[in-house]
C-alpha cells in the first residue's frame, strides 16, 4: 500500500544541485540537458538554501516576450545569479515521512516537489513525476496479477 511507504522509498537520491552564485545560464543548461524541472540550491556545507524551478527561469523569458531575441535572453541569463531568482522559502520533508504526508503537503501547497532533508543535509527530492511513476508501476503490477 502506498500509504505505508516512506518518502525514502520513492525519492530521487542522486540529486543535481546548484550553487547560489551559479548563473542562470548554468541552471538553464543543466535543467535542459538533464530534463529536470526543480533543482535544490546548496551552500558550501551542503545545507539547502533555495530551490530553482523552470518557472523561475521562465521569468527570464519575459525579455523575449517583450521583443528581445534569444541572444538578449542568453546575455541576461549570463548576468543573473541563481540566488536572484530562486525560492528561498523551501518546503522540505524528512525521508522517513509517509508518502501520504508528502502528497498532502504538495497538494495543499500546490507545489511540484519537496526537497528531502535529513538534519540540515540534502537527502533527495520528491516530485510529482515520482508519484506518477508510482501509479504507473502499481497499475502495471495490477494488470499482470
Amino acid at each position: 500500500m502506498a500509504g505505508k511507504r516512506s518518502v525514502s522509498d520513492l525519492m530521487t537520491k542522486d540529486v543535481v544541485t546548484l550553487d547560489a552564485n551559479d548563473t542562470l545560464s548554468v541552471a538553464d543548461d543543466v535543467m535542459g540537458l538533464a530534463r529536470i524541472r526543480h533543482m535544490p540550491v546548496i551552500d558550501y556545507d551542503g545545507s539547502v538554501v533555495g530551490l530553482i524551478s523552470q518557472r523561475d527561469l521562465f521569468r527570464g523569458a519575459l525579455a523575449r516576450a517583450l521583443g528581445y531575441g534569444e541572444f538578449a535572453r542568453q546575455k541576461l541569463y549570463g548576468m543573473l545569479k541563481v540566488k536572484e531568482v530562486m525560492t528561498n522559502d523551501v518546503i522540505t520533508i524528512s525521508s522517513d515521512s509517509s508518502l501520504a504526508e508528502a502528497a498532502e503537503i504538495m497538494t495543499e501547497r500546490k507545489i511540484g516537489c519537496l526537497v528531502v532533508v535529513d538534519g540540515d543535509g540534502l537527502a533527495g527530492i520528491l516530485t510529482e513525476g515520482d508519484f506518477v511513476g508510482l501509479v504507473l508501476s502499481e497499475e502495471s503490477k495490477g494488470a499482470t496479477a
